[in-house]
């Protein structure tokens, strides 16, 4: 039986504490155990900027128009930031939902000019990527180093020591075709 010393996140969040955070798992003894032993495990904590689900925010909320908790005790319960608790708060008074603003972006620009981009690099191994945005912009096609960086990331194509480009399997294009 696994269980984590001290006090539940629930009570720590409603005493005004932080709940404890990476605390090693003790492992009980059970019937006919001698003993107790301490596992390497941690508790698994949510990284930090990483996007919160519907069902925590409903939660996070619940917690504080229904249950009377305070926007840090729930924050703390939750694991969240109370700043994020208070947003959620408001959008559900105003809007009446929980649901994420649209996020702004659109499709590639590059993409649509890879074969361009591949003759190039084919002709001329050694460019540079400034030298590649260069040879770009002479054709009429206009593209910032940063974007240009992404493009050639996205396609698994690495700058080698000698000024070539060679072609690296990309870290997800299964997922990507």
């Amino acid at each position: 039986r696994l269980k984590a010393p001290g006090a539940a996140d629930g009570e720590a969040a409603r005493a005004g504490r932080a709940p404890a955070r990476n605390v090693p798992l003790e492992k009980t003894a059970g019937p006919g155990a001698a003993g107790e032993e301490r596992m390497t495990d941690t508790l698994t904590e949510r990284r930090r900027g990483r996007p919160v689900g519907q069902d925590l925010r409903r939660r996070a909320v619940a917690a504080v128009l229904e249950k009377r908790m305070t926007g840090r005790a729930a924050a703390l319960l939750f694991e969240v930031g109370e700043t994020s608790v208070w947003r959620w708060i408001r959008r559900y008074r105003r809007r009446g939902h929980l649901r994420d603003d649209p996020k702004s972006g659109g499709p590639s620009r590059t993409e649509p000019e890879r074969e361009r981009i591949f003759r190039l690099l084919e002709e001329r191994p050694d460019l540079s990527v400034r030298a590649l945005q260069r040879a770009l912009a002479a054709e009429g096609l206009v593209f910032g180093t940063t974007t240009l960086h992404r493009f050639l990331k996205r396609h698994g194509l690495q700058r080698g020591r000698r000024l070539a480009w060679r072609r690296k399997p990309a870290p997800n294009a299964a997922a990507r075709s």
